[in-house]
């Protein structure tokens, strides 16, 4: 075998010595590591597969086997980590191999090892071992960081503040980390272990669980028991419970389903976490909340009396000249009689209910808005009537200059623009301590918008207070009263979509309020009413006879004298019981009901009425605004009449009937005669 390499001569000599190299191995590892209980087999195998493979590689790979045998034992280090083996073990256990080896070898050859193969036996043992100890420090490593992960992670569940529990296919918990103990009041083991039908009912009982609301917590609502149902995460269930060691606690609770590879479920992690803080820090929020908007209501009731404090002082001051006017009229009409006067005292007296009225409709408690069509113009001019008392009175009256351009239509309630309106001059009037100008200028701002502005003389405002100007929160003195009304107006505007901006004058004298609106198109008319109903138009036949009910006998019979020279046959009423008495003796056409009576209101006995005749023709004449009445009640009529009462317009709907006109039956009244207190003739 001289004349052959070493690689060929160890390799020879391996494949007939191999069984007597594995024992030899396994028999020196034997007697170095006796303190490694490995059974004999378990130590042996690997051994045998090593050579296995290293007589293979010497044979078909020649030279290269240096290089890939190491690469074979690599996963022997791994191996021998699993069986407790300690890093000097190993190193034994490749010494033994070249101990065995060498002896072998020389014992074969006759007592003779040449150098040549001592120096490859060295060679391929020393590769393999320092490839079996890299290995092994990778395992060693990768347990090393895998244990501290173990602590740390033990260490996080064991004291953060959220509590981790793992619930199993069948409902039962197998797993809790300590805080679900101390966030629930009861130890682990109440939690842990058996079914939790079993397990978490008495748990639930016990800290009297509760949802929100107050209904009782069920296993069922339980995350984990609805994920495992429903196979799908469930997030953010709020239980409140009261620990028995005392302390009621608010827990968030979410629930992830766990899957196998496979795609099937495992079981379900639910966490606890602890927001009694937040829950309580929510009510008190909530709270806060309610008293802001309580006292903003009482802050905006307060400012809206003071506007109507304002309003009316500045009505009266209107009012007593229009009285004023008619006193002295009347006076020249006793002294000698002159259709003009007469036409002046009717113009008068409707300047005075255009008046009331624009009061009442200011006054009213809007619930909601009535959008119609509104002309800018108009309503800046109402509002102007409404103001001009209140600016012209005082020491230094205001000069008003209009600049209206007849800008168009903008959709709105007209109503809340005019109280609008009316807030912006007293805004304005209030920055301004002594006589001044205000100027009221409307026009096209291109073709989407109008615009009013009302600018006023008195300082510019400071650029720090543009922005707090709408801010009802706003700490300066005397501010929040007009920040929270303007703030108010503000949102209004908004929400007709347009903006309410204030700027400073150019020149350095005075401010401005900007109302932009958007601009109602041409064509965008609101429909006539006989166009839009499903049906045809009532028409109505001429109406002769007429009941009047009203508990003021001065308006009755004046009622009554004018329609009576219009051609009706009018009989009075004092109040509803006479009223229903006369309905039911015969037959009225028509009835002119007082809104508010003592014994009952006008309304309801229109429902009366109604049920009785529904074809005939109901109105309710009243001095207030009608408009805090539902739908419902206004559908009772055929008509509203605000005193004083157009009389022409009054004629024109007394003169229509859908009913053909009848025949008195034998056991009514004569014609024109009325009874009750106050009746002609009593």
């Amino acid at each position: 075998m001289s004349d052959t390499n070493p690689i060929q001569r160890l390799a020879q000599v391996l494949e007939k010595e191999r069984e007597r190299v594995a024992r030899l191995w396994a028999k020196r590892l034997r007697e170095e590591l006796y303190e490694v209980e490995v059974p004999g087999k378990d130590l042996r195998a690997p051994l045998r597969q090593l050579l296995d493979e290293l007589v293979r590689l010497l044979h078909d790979r020649g030279e290269d086997a240096l290089r890939l045998w190491p690469e074979v034992v690599r996963p022997h280090g791994a191996f021998r980590y699993d069986q407790r083996f300690e890093p000097e073990d190993l190193a034994r256990e490749f010494k033994a191999l070249e101990a065995v080896l060498m002896r072998v070898y020389s014992r074969c050859e006759g007592g003779h090892l040449p150098p040549e193969v001592a120096d490859l036996i060295n060679e391929l043992v020393g590769e393999a071992s320092a490839s079996a100890q890299a290995s092994y420090s990778r395992v060693l490593r990768t347990e090393a960081v895998r244990f501290r992960e173990a602590a740390v992670m033990e260490s996080v569940l064991y004291h953060m503040d959220v509590g981790i529990l793992l619930a199993e296919l069948d409902g039962s918990v197998s797993f809790a980390t300590q805080p679900v103990s101390r966030l629930l009041g009861v130890p682990i083991r109440s939690v842990v272990g058996a079914r939790a039908l079993t397990s978490m009912a008495p748990v639930l009982s016990q800290v009297n669980a509760h949802h929100p609301s107050g209904e009782p917590f069920r296993v069922a609502d339980m995350p984990f028991m609805r994920a495992l149902k429903e196979s799908r995460p469930v997030r953010g269930v709020m239980m409140e419970v009261e620990r028995p060691g005392g302390g009621a606690a608010s827990l968030e609770m979410s629930a992830t389903p766990i899957w196998e590879e496979g795609g099937e479920l495992a079981g379900v992690i639910q966490t606890f976490t602890d927001r009694t803080e937040a829950a309580q820090k929510t009510r008190e929020l909530s709270t806060a909340q309610d008293e802001l908007r309580r006292l903003q209501g009482q802050l905006l009731q307060r400012t809206r009396a003071q506007s109507l404090g304002q309003l009316a002082s500045g009505a009266a001051h209107a009012l007593n000249n229009f009285l004023n006017v008619v006193r002295l009229r009347v006076t020249l009409l006793r002294r000698e009689f002159k259709p003009e006067h007469l036409d002046a005292l009717d113009r008068t007296v409707g300047q005075i209910g255009d008046l009331v009225s624009r009061l009442q409709e200011f006054n009213v408690q809007r619930t909601e808005e009535h959008l119609t069509d509104v002309v800018l113009d108009t309503v800046v001019r109402e509002a102007l009537e409404l103001m001009r008392g209140e600016l012209e009175r005082g020491d230094s009256p205001l000069e008003v200059e209009l600049k209206l351009e007849d800008p168009g239509k903008v959709h709105v309630d007209a109503g809340f623009l005019r109280e609008l309106v009316v807030t912006l001059l007293l805004a304005a009037r209030d920055r301004m301590k002594h006589a001044g100008k205000l100027t009221l200028i409307t026009r096209r701002d291109g073709n989407a918008e109008l615009s009013l502005r009302i600018q006023d003389a008195g300082p510019p405002f400071p650029v720090e207070a543009l922005a707090r100007l709408f801010d009802p929160l706003t700490r300066e003195a005397g501010a929040p009263q007009s920040a929270l009304q303007l703030a108010v107006v503000k949102d209004q505007v908004r929400r007709w979509g347009g903006e309410l901006t204030v700027e400073n004058v150019e020149g350095g004298v005075g401010g401005a309020f900007v109302v932009r609106l958007p601009r109602l198109r041409e064509g965008h008319e609101e429909e006539p009413a006989a166009s839009r109903r499903t049906e045809g138009p009532r028409r109505f036949q001429q109406t002769r006879r007429v009941l009047v009910v009203d508990d003021d006998l001065d308006n009755a019979r004046m009622m009554a004298e004018v329609l009576g020279e219009e051609g009706y046959d009018v009989q009075l009423a004092q109040n509803a019981e006479v009223a229903l008495q006369l309905w039911e003796r015969r037959r009225y056409d028509a009835a002119l009901l007082d809104a508010v009576m003592p014994d009952i209101s006008g309304w309801d006995l229109a429902r009366e009425l109604r049920q009785r005749t529904p074809q005939a023709l109901l109105a309710i004449v009243t001095g207030m605004d009608v408009r805090g009445q539902n739908r419902s009640t206004l559908a009772l009529v055929d008509a509203v009449f605000r005193k004083p009462i157009d009389v022409g317009a009054l004629d024109e709907f007394l003169s229509q009937s859908d009913v053909p006109g009848q025949e008195a039956s034998p056991e009514e009244d004569p014609p024109g005669e009325s009874i009750g207190p106050g009746a002609p003739g009593q």
